[in-house]
């Protein structure tokens, strides 16, 4: 089961980060604040896919809306290897 939970200005990612529950994921972090260097923090993450680096980049717009940064921490391997395939790692660091 996936779960986010924040501590201060960190974001705790926990569990499988695929499609099944990534609606949950966005759904709870919108209850988060964003405040300078928000850190999300992957270290927990058991498995992903692709719809990882889809709420990467909604967490990067809602931030940027917000005149806010978010620092990505931890990415597993295979999450690191889909940004560099989709192109967007100048998006995410």
């Amino acid at each position: 089961m996936a779960q986010i939970t924040q501590i201060n200005n960190r974001w705790i990612l926990s569990g499988d980060v695929v499609n099944s529950s990534a609606g949950d994921i966005l759904k709870a972090s919108q209850a988060f604040s964003i405040v300078e260097n928000t850190t999300v923090d992957f270290a927990d993450v058991e498995d992903i896919d692709t719809t990882a680096v889809s709420l990467i980049l909604e967490w990067k717009r809602r931030a940027a809306k917000e005149n806010q940064t978010l620092i990505f921490v931890n990415l597993p391997e295979n999450l690191t290897s889909l940004v560099q395939l989709y192109d967007v790692a100048e998006l995410i660091s």
